[in-house]
């Protein structure tokens, strides 16, 4: 009997374990863990049940030569992570965001580049039907020639359901955490921004903060375009929101109440379209989609030439927050 594919899950924090329990339950790999924390993983193991293996540190868990590994550790290791694991041997599912700088990013592309092992971002937002079924339309032209798309995330359990509460001491963790919106406004348009002005506001009155809590985006085109993203630590319950705006026709989509209202100017026609899905959902969708491409039936969903578009408008948002000025994204 051939053996089965080995994945490891590394980093058992809230999304890790999320891809410790669907990954586990599928019958064609075997799963293992890979944490160093022993706090984290008796929480996981109280909560869901422990693999027969776990690796105590990153370096011999790829001494074991596994066939993937899913990277669901913080930020700054993800480069590093990716990289060595690609040169291991092993094909990676990265969460996002990609990396934490451009520098790094380019990195993770140069080692994908050079070697025959997938490396994939970890984009589950991709996955949406209310989002997929966005991005249909705006292929269909639906709305004709594209003005503005506004992405808004606003969440305060954010914080509340951080395990190692990184956000209190690392600036601009909001544009960490929300990657996807970066990301999802190039997925949607496919057009990179040329440049970016930001705006944000620090609210101590809350229990839990971060330095910013609220960030106001403004990107610009080389054609007739903007791309707006509002993101805030605040609201409570969470506000998903994606509206569009084209010469044809508009569009709001509410990710939380799972309903797209779509207006069309030609027959002045208004119609409300409803989705079901659960975020378990989403991840079985992306992990799928990752043995897909580890198995040469399609293409990586989320490549990393792709998802470093996402790195660079982070990066110079915020370079333009600290500094108050337009940045552009080739600057960073």
């Amino acid at each position: 009997m051939a053996l089965k594919p080995r994945v490891v899950v590394v980093g058992i924090g809230s999304i890790g374990r999320r891809h410790a329990r669907l990954l586990g339950q599928r019958s064609d790999i075997e799963v293992e863990w890979s944490e160093p924390n022993r706090e984290l993983l008796a929480d996981a193991v109280r909560e869901i049940a422990a693999p027969n293996h776990v690796h105590d540190s990153f370096d011999t868990m790829l001494q074991t030569r596994p066939t993937m590994v899913v990277l669901a550790t913080p930020h700054h290791l993800h480069a590093e992570q990716s990289i060595r694991a690609l040169g291991s041997g092993a094909h990676v599912l990265c969460e996002k965001p990609m990396a934490d700088n451009p520098e790094a990013a380019r990195r993770m592309v140069k080692a994908s580049s050079a070697s025959d092992h997938v490396l994939n971002i970890g984009f589950h937002l991709h996955f949406h039907p209310g989002l997929r079924r966005l991005k249909e339309l705006i292929e269909l032209g639906t709305f004709g020639a594209i003005a503005h798309l506004h992405c808004r995330a606003g969440s305060y359990v954010t914080l509340a359901n951080s395990r190692t509460r990184y956000q209190r001491s690392l600036e601009g963790a909001l544009l960490l955490d929300y990657a996807h919106q970066s990301d999802l406004l190039h997925w949607l348009l496919r057009s990179v921004p040329l440049g970016v002005y930001a705006m944000g506001a620090h609210l101590e009155s809350p229990e839990l903060h971060s330095n910013p809590n609220v960030l106001s985006l403004n990107f610009d085109y080389a054609r007739p375009l903007l791309g707006t993203i509002h993101l805030n630590y605040l609201q409570e319950p969470e506000r998903h929101t994606y509206e569009i705006v084209g010469d044809e026709g508009w569009a709001i989509l509410d990710v939380a109440a799972l309903t797209l209202n779509v207006g069309t100017r030609r027959n002045s026609r208004t119609w409300v379209e409803s989705f079901e899905v659960s975020r378990d959902s989403l991840y079985e969708a992306e992990h799928q989609a990752f043995f897909d491409a580890v198995n040469g039936e399609a293409p990586p969903e989320s490549p990393p030439d792709d998802a470093m578009v996402s790195v660079l408008m982070a990066a110079a948002a915020f370079a333009s927050w600290k500094s108050r000025k337009r940045v552009e994204l080739g600057c960073v």
